[in-house]
């Protein structure tokens, strides 16, 4: 391709809007435009990124033995209603109506859809397993686009979704995409983890896993062992502590509960800075409120309530902390004071770090004062204990025992999970078994967010100057810098180097417009392509300059060498 034809400009500065690296250098880059929020064109130089991602998706999933179809993004409302998501998605599903006033969404993803159509398709077990993907844009109306193309609300995605006829055939589906994923993400050249993961939204009866890309702008906090191959989103890790028990064995030798005055003492950095003591001494009493009722969590000073969780334990989709009128009224006092002591409310879910706690400090259900010497067991019940906390960076890995957790920032680039009958059930997919009774199919399904992991790749390869595009992702091969085109010897160089190039199957592209060395230079940096040819002064002689894009390596070499040299690489 001649640069002087190409749709490109390239951008001195990016927009004060673009925050993240990747933002910024997509569009100062001239890969994208935004159209509105969240909203991009892809430019040749993005669309020529894009098709290559989906090549290496497309030729992984028929590898796989998957097999491709296109579904509509326009779906009827009734089908989201059925599934019992309608509500659940909320506001970030994107709804509109026909002339006839029939509701559609635009899909955020194809459960509903797909279900139905192998479920029409396929009656029988012997048409069972089955595969199927697609690439296709999707909808997702975020309260806040940011991050360009990591969090827009039109987007590019492969999801896939395999049907079997039992819970082996899933398990067995489910680890072929999984061990696809990393051949995908390896062959982009893309730092990734396949962390243990929450299923979300999209739900399911068995478990899932998150592919992070490694990146220090990553929206989500990744877990990951010193010692072993653990890895877990933080919403999932697991944490320390057996649970169930408490320092009961030793409570009778506890000093009694005692009150204490507080006056405007309510914080644990407070208690921590007026007291002299440390947050994991005292016992810190959340209230919450979530499917329909009020609940309290007890964790220490130290820890985090883990929502996920609680909910999952609770079986409530979503859970907030309760307003202050919610906690006057459920625990008699506000927030600050409240403590386990006496608290009149049904449901206390007990972390296991504060069940195995010999005493500590907690509120004592009156303005002003607190509880030294709580024993858990001993001055309130341990009806329900588990893990409802986050984990903590630094403590033990409850897999392996000798290796401490690590946390890493990474973009989620990739989720599978195990569905089960979660949406057969609901939608009436069903096949008849060798005897001739109609059984549920067993899902999974598997999302790769494709335009996501353009940006993904962008933030874990760049420096100063721009772009360091992997080998297999780059919109081309090689530039070609044409330093003066009145300099006939250089143009000749140029054009034969560009015109063998093209012969050998090597994408090109010639920077032939009528623009100072020095634009043409930041420009290929800020392109990022991963080998350039500098056509200058030396061509007279018969040598060019050799630029490896990720090293900034620069050498001046004979002309037959230089197109050696792009053969080795490629």
């Amino acid at each position: 391709m001649r640069q002087n034809k190409l749709l490109l400009s390239t951008l001195r500065e990016a927009p004060a809007e673009a925050e993240t690296r990747s933002h910024q250098l997509l569009l100062r880059a001239g890969y994208i435009r935004q159209l509105a929020a969240g909203i991009y064109t892809y430019l040749p130089l993005g669309r020529r990124v894009l098709r290559k991602l989906e090549n290496i998706v497309r030729e992984e999933m028929d590898r796989s033995g998957a097999q491709e179809i296109l579904m509509p993004s326009m779906q009827p409302a009734e089908l989201w209603k059925e599934s019992e998501r309608y509500e659940v998605y909320g506001k970030e599903l994107m709804r509109l109506q026909d002339r006839h006033e029939r509701e559609f969404v635009l899909g955020p993803t194809h459960e509903e859809v797909v279900t139905t159509l192998v479920g029409n398709e396929i009656s029988s077990y012997r048409k069972l397993p089955v595969t199927v993907y697609q690439i296709q844009t999707k909808f997702r109306d975020e309260r806040r686009p940011r991050s360009g193309l990591l969090r827009g609300r039109e987007f590019l995605m492969k999801d896939a979704y395999s049907f079997d006829t039992g819970w082996d055939g899933l398990d067995q589906s489910y680890w072929t995409m999984f061990n696809a994923y990393h051949r995908i993400f390896s062959r982009c050249g893309l730092q990734f983890r396949a962390v243990h993961a929450d299923s979300g939204a999209i739900g399911g009866e068995g478990g899932s896993h998150e592919f992070m890309a490694l990146a220090d702008i990553g929206e989500d906090t990744i877990v990951v062992c010193s010692a072993c191959d653990y890895a877990a989103n933080l919403e999932q890790a697991e944490t320390a502590g057996a649970g169930g028990g408490s320092a009961s064995g030793v409570a009778g030798n506890m000093p009694p509960l005692e009150k204490f005055h507080t006056p405007g003492i309510r914080t644990i950095g407070q208690l921590e800075q007026e007291l002299g003591v440390k947050p994991e001494q005292i016992i810190k009493t959340l209230i919450y409120r979530g499917n329909g009722k009020i609940f309290a969590v007890l964790v220490r000073g130290d820890h985090e309530v883990n929502e996920i969780k609680v909910g999952k334990h609770i079986g409530a989709g979503e859970i907030a902390l309760a307003d202050y009128q919610s906690v006057m009224q459920a625990a008699g006092v506000e927030s600050g004071f409240v403590g386990p002591v006496g608290l009149t409310i049904q449901d206390v879910l007990v972390d296991a770090s504060v069940a195995e706690m010999a005493n500590g400090i907690s509120g004592a259900g009156e303005t002003d004062y607190h509880f030294r010497n709580v024993v858990p067991g001993r001055d309130f019940a341990l009806t329900y204990v588990g893990d409802f906390r986050n984990a903590a960076e630094g403590e033990t890995c409850t897999h392996c025992g000798e290796g401490h957790l690590e946390f890493h920032l990474g973009i989620e680039i990739g989720h599978v999970f195990k569905l089960g009958t979660k949406y057969s059930e609901k939608l009436g997919a069903s096949y008849l078994d060798s005897t001739g009774r109609s059984q549920p199919m067993i899902m999974g399904c598997y999302g790769i967010g494709i335009s996501r992991m353009l940006a993904a790749v962008v933030e874990q390869n760049h420096d100063e100057q721009g772009i360091q595009w992997p080998a297999a992702l780059a919109p081309y091969q090689v530039h070609i810098l044409l330093i003066s085109g009145k300099d006939k010897e250089q143009v000749a160089v140029a054009e034969a180097l560009y015109e063998q190039l093209k012969q050998l199957g090597i994408e090109t592209l010639l920077d032939d417009r009528e623009e100072r060395p020095g634009v043409k230079f930041k420009d290929s940096s800020l392109i990022g392509i991963p080998l350039a040819i500098v056509v200058g002064k030396a061509a007279a002689e018969g040598r060019v300059e050799f630029i490896e894009r990720k090293t900034n390596g620069k050498e001046i070499v004979e002309i037959a060498q230089a197109v050696s040299r792009i053969r080795e690489y490629y």
